[in-house]
């Protein structure tokens, strides 16, 4: 073969030194063919390409293997047969050539058939202000010694490319409220658009085109903040490349190796603290000489203002049990016992759970994500201690009840007497009607006098709750006596003789 070191030698040898061919041929051993080649050409460089293949064994089968290529193809990838397969079912059919001859064509077939389907994209471009992306991710942290996958919500200024991150235990619309919410207050504004792609919390039925019918409860947190959400064609992660390589790099930069916190809340302060130090830090991808921080201070004026908060939570009907108990999402929520008996509504939020009845809240909780759990509020279960004072012992909703420091210790000084459980409960009756801060004003009174029963513990709260006597009127000036009158009871002597 003849090298370009070799097609170097000649012209300069030619060229410059002015040696003759014959000379060149011997010092450089080649043929004058091959010199005279190199000098009449004038080219730096030759190479050998075949015009035409002939797959002597090959050629009469290669209909019927481009034929098993492409329905192997069309295969899931669970199904499809390797080449080895594909060579002795060609081979049963008669074949004769060799396995390498097939695994040759093969290959050349895939990469034909790649480059005629490759994909070409144009480069977006999105002004200030026009545009964010939203997608959701699953990463994998301990959490509080035990490892488990979080939801990662994303979204991405499409201008600035500045971007926001934030970890929950669900992807459910109560999570991706909450998700926008904390991402809006972050920026301080929203975008005029919104890209997402089919999220069933967004999006109820796909038609034709982008024609699509959104969820009621989205389209009014979209409404909230002036958002006009676009949804992606199905199945086209590149309508939002910029979310979708943001996962990758949170998940690149952020979580390996593999992160360690005790709650979801240390875990989110942290990546929000990461998310503006990598701002801060790192250049906008279309303008070397500005940061990413810089562009998103620049986009700012030109986000819609911050509306406020959207009252976010996803709402459900649900029913109450004899035992003041509600369930959602695989746990018990209690309820007041005035809500038994009666369908209540459940607002679920992110971090809480309010439950409602005829627009009254009858409780609300720390929300729990654990399974088979059941949260107690004791306040809830008053009203039935009224009429079943023992239960005040043995109640589930009692144990580990912990009361503010007056009314613990006249729970402590009732409990060695006969109808100690019977006082409890009508001191804790009266938190309802007076309030927690009276009765426990009151218990402390009642203790410094060293009394502890319900009975001047109640006397105490009625005395405080009766308005106090009117004090002495004082009378006006003018009103005055100047002259004090002089008792002369003769008088009615007088009249008693007429």
């Amino acid at each position: 073969m003849l090298v370009v070191e070799t097609i170097a030698k000649i012209r300069r040898a030619y060229f410059s030194q002015g040696k003759s061919i014959k000379q060149i041929c011997r010092d450089l051993h080649v043929s004058r063919k091959v010199v005279r080649k190199v000098v009449r050409s004038n080219a730096t460089e030759f190479r050998y390409e075949r015009s035409r293949q002939p797959l002597p064994r090959i050629g009469p089968w290669r209909e019927r293997l481009d034929a098993l290529l492409d329905e192997n193809d069309r295969k899931s990838a669970r199904e499809r047969l390797t080449l080895i397969r594909l060579f002795e079912e060609i081979q049963g059919l008669g074949y004769e050539g060799s396995y390498a001859a097939v695994r040759r064509y093969a290959i050349a077939w895939r990469q034909e058939r790649s480059s005629a389907t490759a994909a070409a994209f144009v480069p977006l471009s999105f002004a200030a202000g026009e545009a964010y992306q939203f997608d959701w991710s699953h990463e994998i942290v301990v959490m509080n010694g035990v490892t488990i996958t979080v939801k990662v919500a994303h979204m991405r200024l499409c201008h600035s490319r500045m971007f926001f991150v934030r970890a929950y235990p669900r992807e459910t619309q109560e999570m991706v409220f909450d998700a926008h919410e904390r991402a809006f207050a972050f920026f301080k504004g929203a975008c005029a658009r919104g890209i997402y792609d089919n999220m069933k919390t967004a999006v109820d039925a796909i038609f034709i085109g982008k024609e699509r019918q959104y969820n009621r409860r989205f389209l009014q947190m979209c409404s909230h903040h002036l958002v006009d959400p676009v949804a992606c064609t199905p199945a086209s992660g590149w309508e939002k490349g910029q979310v979708e390589n943001q996962v990758g790099l949170v998940r690149e930069r952020f979580f390996t190796p593999r992160l360690r916190f005790k709650t979801y809340d240390e875990l989110n302060a942290w990546l929000m603290d990461k998310c503006i130090a990598y701002a801060k830090a790192h250049a906008h991808p279309e303008r070397p000489d500005t940061t990413i921080w810089a562009a998103f201070e620049e986009e700012r004026p030109h986000l819609v203002p911050y509306r406020g908060r959207f009252d976010g939570f996803h709402a459900l009907p649900a029913s109450v049990s004899k035992t003041c108990l509600v369930r959602f999402d695989n746990n018990k929520y209690s309820v007041s016992a005035s809500a038994v008996g009666r369908p209540v509504e459940i607002q679920a939020y992110a971090d809480r759970i309010v439950i409602r009845q005829d627009g009254r809240v009858v409780a609300e909780h720390a929300r729990c994500y654990g399974r088979g759990e059941t949260i107690y509020d004791p306040w809830h279960y008053v009203p039935v201690l009224a009429r079943k004072p023992g239960a005040l012992r043995n109640g589930a909703p009692f144990k580990d009840w912990v009361l503010p420091a007056a009314l613990e210790r006249v729970r402590r000084k009732l409990a060695g007497s006969d109808d100690g459980d019977r006082q409890m409960v009508e001191i804790l009756a009266a938190v309802l009607t007076d309030g927690l801060p009276a009765v426990e004003a009151a218990c402390a009174e009642a203790l410094a006098e060293g009394v502890h029963s319900a009975d001047v513990i109640l006397n105490i709260l009625a005395r405080r709750r009766d308005p106090p006597p009117i004090g002495p009127i004082a009378t006006p000036a003018s009103l005055i006596l100047r002259h004090a009158p002089i008792a002369d009871c003769a008088r009615y002597d007088a009249l008693r003789r007429a």
